[in-house]
């Protein structure tokens, strides 16, 4: 182990297809982070774009920097095959197309030295591009993660926790590989520490992968988380019976709701008709 090895505590890993050209914005966010001891790999997953040039340049930039190329595999392999080359005890996945602010890494690396029993941290996120603002995300629960995900695919977790679970699956093809990847994680126990600062920025494009899901495609990925975590969804969500029960309610209410409102408009329509033919009468 060289000595720049040895001082390397987290390793951020960027896969890339065909985002070079916001390629250096990410990575400009990793070198100007206040802690100093990282390295950055950079995947490139069968990009036919000029990524390889664009990482060249940050490899001779700062030696931190390295480079591996892959053939097109999909977003989990890419990430995958970065933390099986990484050095750090941390990891931090990155798109090559979103941000880190510059203490992330500081103030994460503090949370995780006071509690070994944290095992992701994430922060407060804004968006940027097509659309500005904060990211507003629901607190985390496990209740909470069985509905919906609200860890962004930047958070910071051990490389052997990650190991642990055998790393992103493959087989969430179409999108969600990172909501998977924190219930397997966290199913079984873990803290999560959530940073009160915005340190993650989430590029919004006109077109991306998730917002292109078809229906087909969610339900496959959908279908194949119920299967994989079945015991996590039932002690958090319910069993079927309950839920099929929760739906029938939700339904008549529904019903219920639309019948009472059905009686008002009708009720105020024969009161303004009454109106109008009482003013007629009296004209």
């Amino acid at each position: 182990m060289n000595k720049l090895e040895a001082k390397i505590n987290i390793s951020i890993i960027v896969p890339c297809y065909n985002q070079a050209q916001f390629l250096s914005e990410a990575l400009e966010s990793v070198i100007n982070q206040t802690y100093k001891n990282w390295e950055c790999i950079i995947v490139n997953d069968g990009s036919t774009d000029h990524t390889e040039d664009v990482a060249k340049q940050w490899l001779n930039k700062d030696n931190r920097f390295s480079y591996v190329k892959i053939e097109n595999g999909g977003l989990s392999n890419a990430r995958n095959v970065g933390i099986e080359n990484a050095i750090g005890e941390y990891i931090l996945p990155l798109d090559a197309d979103d941000k880190i602010g510059e203490r992330y890494l500081e103030l994460a690396i503090e949370k995780f030295d006071v509690n070994s029993y944290t095992k992701v941290i994430y922060s407060n996120a804004k968006m940027f591009g097509a659309k500005e603002g904060e990211l507003v995300l629901k607190p985390f629960s496990l209740k909470n993660l069985a509905k919906k995900n609200m860890i962004f695919c930047s958070a910071i977790f051990r490389k052997r926790d990650w190991e642990k679970v055998g790393g992103y699956d493959v087989k969430m093809t179409y999108g969600y590989e990172d909501w998977e990847l924190w219930i397997n994680m966290l199913k079984n126990g873990g803290e999560v520490v959530k940073l009160n600062e915005f340190c993650f920025f989430y590029r919004i494009k006109e077109n991306s992968m998730l917002l292109n899901l078809d229906k087909k495609k969610k339900k496959y990925l959908y279908d194949y988380l119920s299967v994989k975590h079945t015991v996590f969804f039932i002690e958090n969500r319910g069993n079927f019976f309950d839920l099929y029960n929760e739906n029938i309610k939700r339904e008549n209410h529904l019903k219920y709701m639309l019948k009472s409102k059905k009686h008002a408009v009708n009720v105020l329509s024969k009161a303004l008709l009454n109106i109008k033919i009482f003013k007629h009468i009296n004209d």
